[in-house]
Formats: structure tokens, sequence, C-alpha cells
């Protein structure tokens, strides 16, 4: 009998590799982040393999930078169906690089934001601030040049080579002061603890109360409010205003499952999935939906800033070796 149990096991296994094996596969290349325990990235996969028939390969990336950086190398050997995680600073680079194709896809009527492209869809949005603890910071800044006046404190952001919040602080920098952005970074490079590859480095070195401030977003703080009922962490709102980021994801243009691309992203503008961006990617949703009751505690934006891709693209190298120079001082 426990023979014929066996057998039967095994030849259940066997039927479900072979059933597994017919179902189509699309290969995401997301940020790490996204595809945490925390993130929206699992639930998201879970959620599209039931609707879809298919299975979802997704392969974690440290940030956007660096999985446009990967897709630029591999170029038509890439395995990725589909990308997440670039911004809208990005797309010049990726559209030069001739990397995505159209994805023929309606723009919603319900969008949060002014911003739909050919070939990118939006799927969440955020400002980037500087956060810090209220318990140690009782009179915070109140602009840009309030953060660099006070030498006690200890800063902490990240590498804009290698990451999307640090290449939004460079665009943030220099909307605001333009050609003095340089001695801006001098000024800020004498109050920083360190520049991290990612934003998860930098994050956990400020919950762990190495820094008083970290670069992040407005929004970062609904995050310890949902989980842990938390509410000490706040962003500090400069009236210079604040960099908007839109956050991006794309068809590649040697997809073997085209069909398959634009059925995801399509997905990804759904209002479940647009409620668990907002729950667990803690960024504001790009279609107008329900957000968690946390968010009425983040301070509104009245002064969104941004370049256009063109303009990002004429000066990103430049603005980059300033930083360099700056920094290496």
């Amino acid at each position: 009998m426990l023979r014929i149990i066996s057998l039967f096991t095994i030849t259940l296994l066997i039927s479900c590799q072979l059933y597994a094996k017919d179902k189509p596969v699309l290969t995401i290349y997301s940020y790490s982040s996204f595809l945490s325990e925390w993130g929206p990235g699992n639930k998201i996969k879970q959620d599209f393999q039931a609707l879809c028939d298919c299975q979802l390969n997704t392969i974690s990336i440290d940030d956007g930078v660096m999985i446009l950086n990967r897709l630029r190398l591999e170029g038509s050997r890439s395995k990725a169906d589909v990308i997440i995680g670039l911004d809208t600073n990005l797309i010049s680079m990726a559209k030069k690089a001739d990397l995505i194709q159209p994805h023929h896809i309606n723009r919603p009527d319900n969008l949060a934001i002014d911003w739909f492209d050919e070939q990118f869809i939006p799927y969440d949005y955020g400002y980037f601030a500087f956060i810090y603890n209220k318990d140690k910071i009782t009179s915070p800044p109140q602009s840009f040049a309030q953060l660099l006046n006070n030498p006690k404190w200890k800063i902490v952001y990240q590498d804009p080579r290698t990451s999307t919040p640090g290449l939004g602080l460079l665009l943030w920098i220099n909307k605001i002061y333009g050609q003095d952005a340089p001695s801006v970074w001098q000024k800020l490079a004498k109050q920083t603890l360190t520049v991290t590859k990612g934003w998860s480095e930098s994050y956990g070195l400020f919950l762990q109360g190495e820094a008083d401030f970290v670069l992040s977003y407005t929004t970062s703080p609904a995050v310890h409010i949902i989980n842990d009922n938390d509410h000490r962490y706040q962003a500090a709102i400069f009236s210079e205003g604040h960099y908007q980021q839109i956050e991006i994801a794309a068809m590649t243009k040697y997809t073997k499952q085209p069909d398959l691309a634009k059925q995801f992203l399509a997905f990804l503008l759904t209002p479940d999935v647009q409620q668990l961006f907002a729950e667990k990617n803690i960024m504001y949703p790009a279609i107008n939906t329900t957000v968690p009751d946390a968010y009425a505690e983040i301070p509104k934006v009245s002064k969104p800033l941004s370049f256009n891709e063109n303009e990002v693209f004429s000066h990103q190298k430049q603005w980059i070796k300033q930083w360099q120079q700056a920094v290496s001082q």
C-alpha cells in the first residue's frame, strides 16, 4: 500500500512539474525593495499568476539605475520581458538605448498625475524629502538653506550613479540652485555621514540612529505608522519645493511574450494593485484610488519640481561630474 501511495505522489509531482513547464513564463526585472518581504512584489506576482495562467520569473536588481544598466549591457540577449522601477528621469537614456517598445495601453481616465507615455506606464509617484526623528530634531529645517546651515546635523543619502533617489537629489539641488549647485554640494559634504549605493542601506543607517536625516520620500513616515503605529518619523518640508519622482514600467523590445507583458502592465494600473503600491511601496498611486489612513498625516507638497526628460539627459553627466568634484574635495 505504501508503495502505491509513493508511486501516486511521485506521479502527481511529475505531472505538476510538467504542467508548470507548459505555462508561459514572463520574466520581470525589478528593484530589491519591490521584491522584498515587505514590498508589494510578491503579492502582485501571486495575484497575476492566478489571473494569467502563466509563471512570473521575478529577478531582483538593486535599483532602477542598475536595472537600466543591466538591460543596456545585455541588449538583445536580455531575458527581461518587463522592467519595473525606472523613473521618469531615466526615460531619455532608456529610449536612446532603444531597449523598450510601445505598450499600446490607453491612457486611464482616472490618472492622478498629468503624465503618460506611449512606451512607459506610471505606476506610482512621490516627492523626495529628508526624513528625521521628531524626538531628536525638535526644530526641523524648513528649507534647504536651513538644512545646510547646521553643521551638527549628519545626513545620509544615496549615490546618484547607482540610485534613483540619489539621482533625484542631484536634480533637486540643480533645479533649486542652478549654477550654484557645486557650492551646495560642498556644504552638504561637510554634513554627510556617508553616501550609500542604494536607498535600503541609507535608511537602515538612519533607523539605527547613525544619521539625523536621510534622503527618502515625503510619504516614508507612513510605513512606520502603518506597520508600527510609530509617529516619530517626519518629512522636512522645504519652502523651495520638492522634486517629483514618477516610477514607471515598460515592455522590453526583445520580449518573447508581448501579449503577457502588456497584460501585466495593464494589471499594474488596476485599483487593487494600485492600493498595494500605496500600502507596501509607500508611494502615491498613479490612479485615483483609496489609500491607507496614514496618508492623511503626510504633508502635501505645494510646490512640485521637475526637469523634462531632455533636460535631464542633456545635463546629467555634467551634474554628476560636479557632484564628484565637490564631494572629493
